[in-house]
């Protein structure tokens, strides 16, 4: 199975998890090799949700009692323990040597099915039948409280099995699955469309009237219950900060605007904290009409208006995008003392949101080791948690980890994309580029070019110019909209101009076509060359480069090479669905096909 496993995913494969395979494995032998289940049944093992990074434990297929077609989900644990927690959905139980919090069986099970509900297309215009339920063939009654009523929401739509429930185990699958499919219903999930995950920008207005949008799995569950139950205890345990990384598409900002929405609802002062203003300028535009605008402009704030800000002004601070705060605010960068350390002291609770490998200007002081800094100035209590489910890039771990080894930013063991199921294409011509985008865009209005900020600006003082021109290739083309910037990503017209890292970072398309420009290159021996030079003058990412060399020659070379690198792989994955690239420089195009 080790092998199997690794051939369709790519993936590595710890000892443990082989001998947890071995264990739950033989356990589900004996369900379905001693129930009446029919002998064509389909059979899953460690499947795949289509777009996602998830697996499910253990699948049966066929048809119901109405002639439907059928699955079970069945999530498996070796747990032999737990104990309750005050958080919804949440137990503790031990792994390995330590006593974790984690999701409840019966939740993670249903938010799997929920998942296959939402966006595959198969499950949800055939009608699927979805039936979720969680074995722990380890686990006795009395050894634990799964079974609590705390949780009885949650095991009331995914039935809890325990050891002694063999039998009413295989009751409930032969109730579901009574004709055998050979596996044709997981087949045809396997190969449905898959809708991409909702756009937040989208599903803003009705979250915040109280209307449930996004289902929480796994790491998100967790990660939203410890934030709540921190803001619970604001006016009684002291100042908190909690820390939440997460890399591209790992429901950062969804965490963050459900948060948003739970904490109002239990009348705390809270923002939405973001240094950069896209995100901002996107979710307000999409309350317009359903909430005053002073009540729009109150909830969401950018980060430098914290410097003369009241100790504990503020119950709790959702700080979103926090790689990308500063060190100083103001117009010219010259107030303040430091940005963490203004959330911090403006708020009882503080949640930053970060993901180092997007820090993409020198002045993004946003990192882990800075902001616990802070915290331990503050004498606040530091809670440090991780997202690591991947809904963008088609759910392709293998895609994020490739375009880290082909970025060198990171070597890792994905040197191809073979078997990775992402869209991504390499263009000779810009103008190809724009005819693939201009038409993915046709679709849903969800396409649009963006590239690294190597042009001047040029229409911004002449409206007729243009500012990024391939005249060998016919191509002439704009910076982003010059009226509104931060809403580029949504106009329709947008598709005429080209965004760049400040009006995209923290947004989501389902296509990006991203043009590479001459602030990288690759030498002779294949090593990837960066060169600030290259960018354009107006560009404030790497304002004051040339002094940082200057003085520290090592160092800022550093981080020079990380800024141009983290920008370019920010923009790389802005595309749920995929990315398109064109390279000015022909051997990077060259290196990028021999990487593929």
């Amino acid at each position: 199975m080790v092998d199997t496993y690794f051939k369709r995913t790519l993936g590595r494969v710890s000892n443990a998890e082989v001998s947890s395979w071995r264990n739950s494995l033989t356990a589900m032998e004996r369900i379905v090799g001693r129930s009446d289940l029919p002998s064509d049944a389909g059979i899953a093992i460690e499947y795949n949700i289509p777009a996602t990074a998830k697996r499910v434990d253990f699948i049966v297929s066929g048809y119901g009692p109405n002639q439907k077609s059928s699955i079970a989900i069945i999530e498996l644990k070796q747990w032999e323990s737990s104990e309750i927690t005050s958080k919804d959905a949440i137990v503790r139980t031990r792994l390995g040597k330590s006593l974790i919090e984690t999701t409840h069986p019966s939740y993670q099970a249903w938010s799997y099915a929920e998942l296959l509900k939402s966006f595959n297309v198969e499950v949800y215009e055939k009608n699927i039948e979805i039936n979720p339920c969680a074995y722990l063939h380890n686990y006795n009654s009395e050894n634990g409280v799964l079974n609590d009523e705390f949780y009885s929401l949650h095991t009331s739509v995914a039935p809890l099995f325990l050891r002694e429930d063999a039998d009413a185990l295989r009751n409930f699958l032969t109730q579901r699955i009574q004709l055998g499919d050979s596996g044709e219903t997981i087949d045809r999930i396997e190969k449905s469309e898959v809708k991409p995950s909702k756009q937040l920008s989208e599903s803003i207005a009705t979250m915040l009237k109280g209307n449930p949008e996004f289902t929480m799995i796994d790491e998100q569950k967790i990660v939203f219950e410890e934030a709540l139950y921190l803001s619970e205890q604001v006016k009684k345990a002291g100042k908190s900060v909690l820390i939440v990384e997460g890399g591209p598409g790992t429901g950062k900002s969804v965490v963050a605007i459900n948060l948003l929405v739970a904490i109002l609802n239990r009348n705390l002062n809270v923002r939405y904290v973001s240094r950069n203003a896209a995100p901002r300028a996107v979710f307000e535009s999409k309350l317009t009409g359903t909430l005053k605008k002073t009540t729009i402009s109150s909830l969401f704030t950018g980060s430098s208006s914290f410097f003369n800000a009241k100790k504990d002004e503020y119950d709790v601070l959702l700080i979103d995008e926090a790689h990308r705060l500063n060190q100083f605010s103001g117009l010219y960068g010259n107030l303040g003392e430091n940005q963490v350390k203004e959330l911090i002291h403006a708020a009882r609770s503080s949640v930053f949101f970060l993901d180092e490998d997007q820090r993409v200007t020198l002045k993004d002081v946003g990192s882990q080791e800075e902001i616990e800094h802070w915290a331990k100035n503050a004498k606040a209590n530091i809670t440090k948690l991780k997202l690591e489910s991947q809904f963008r890039c088609n759910g392709s771990d293998g895609y994020l980890a490739w375009l880290d080894h082909i970025l060198q930013i990171r070597e890792t063991a994905n040197y191809n994309l073979e078997g990775i199921s992402y869209d991504f294409k390499i263009f000779d011509s810009p103008s190809e580029l724009r005819r693939a985008i201009e038409e993915k865009n046709q679709i849903a209005n969800k396409a649009r070019l963006v590239a690294g900020y190597c042009w001047e600006w040029k229409s911004k003082k002449d409206p007729k110019d243009f500012d990024i021109t391939f005249p060998e290739f016919n191509f002439s083309m704009k910076w982003n909209l010059t009226e509104d910037g931060s809403l580029w990503i949504l106009k329709p017209e947008s598709i005429d101009q080209i965004g760049c890292i400040h009006t995209c970072q923290g947004l989501e398309l389902d296509y990006v076509g991203v043009i590479i420009g001459p602030d990288l290159t690759v030498n002779e021996s294949g090593l990837l060359i960066t060169d600030a030079s290259k960018r354009a003058k107006q560009d404030n990412t790497i304002k004051g480069y040339k002094t940082l060399l200057k003085n520290h020659s090592e160092e800022g070379a550093k981080k020079i090479d990380m800024v141009i690198k983290n920008t370019y792989r920010t923009l790389m994955t802005r595309g749920m669905k995929g990315c398109y690239v064109y390279a000015t420089d022909e051997k990077v195009r060259e290196y990028l096909k021999g990487s593929v």
